[in-house]
């Protein structure tokens, strides 16, 4: 008997957020982690999303509280404001590396990546992977109008699965959002409507005022 799948998930945070967003429903992050319990020994779930520092309360901060103490690695940047050559403001909030560097780190230790993004500058690094023996899965969707994931990307993965298929797995409608509970009154296990400017930022982290 062949020992269990050993699992890493690696989430882009504001990617998924927007993925998800499109098509019309929220994570549940309890339901995602369970389901991937389900598929194999999961050693690590790594959620990486750039912070906004100098407001007085981020939008995401209950999400990754939450995600901190139940079973998730947090990896998280302060964003960088920088004005561009037309001299608008601008917000980056790029965590490409960090999640390139820790994949690299684990590829020896892991059988399945599970990358939840669509962002094209992370074929290499699935490429990198695959070459240590890795099977990657990438979750995205194709099933909005133009495709949440890079074709390249898309076509490097060993497993394309769209997210729309894990929806009643790891969804929840906007609609249906739980009461406060007790003990997690705070700390939702889903993305609240509204998110950092940096987490609504396309595929390259940098927003545009």
């Amino acid at each position: 008997m062949s020992s269990p799948s050993k699992i890493a998930l690696f989430i882009d945070g504001p990617n998924l957020y927007a993925t998800a967003k499109t098509l019309g429903f929220d994570i549940d992050y309890k339901r995602l982690l369970g389901e991937f319990q389900s598929r194999g020994t999961l050693l690590r779930a790594f959620y990486y999303t750039a912070v906004v520092e100098d407001q007085e309360f981020s939008s995401i901060r209950p999400l990754i509280d939450w995600l901190d103490y139940n079973g998730y690695t947090v990896v998280t940047k302060p964003t960088k404001e920088f004005i561009d050559a037309g001299g608008r403001r601008k917000v980056k909030g790029n965590m490409d590396i960090e999640l390139a560097v820790d994949a690299m780190e684990l590829a020896e230790h892991m059988d399945q990546m599970v990358l939840f993004s669509g962002d094209g500058d992370f074929r290499p690094l699935v490429e990198a992977v695959q070459r240590r023996g890795v099977r990657v899965t990438v979750v995205s969707t194709i099933a909005s109008q133009p495709p949440m994931i890079a074709d390249e990307l898309r076509r490097q993965a060993d497993v394309f699965t769209d997210l729309v298929e894990l929806r009643a797995k790891i969804g929840r409608d906007p609609s249906e959002r739980p009461a406060a509970r007790e003990r997690e009154s705070r700390y939702r296990a889903h993305v609240p409507e509204r998110e950092t400017t940096a987490a609504l930022a396309g595929n390259d982290g940098v927003l545009e005022e």
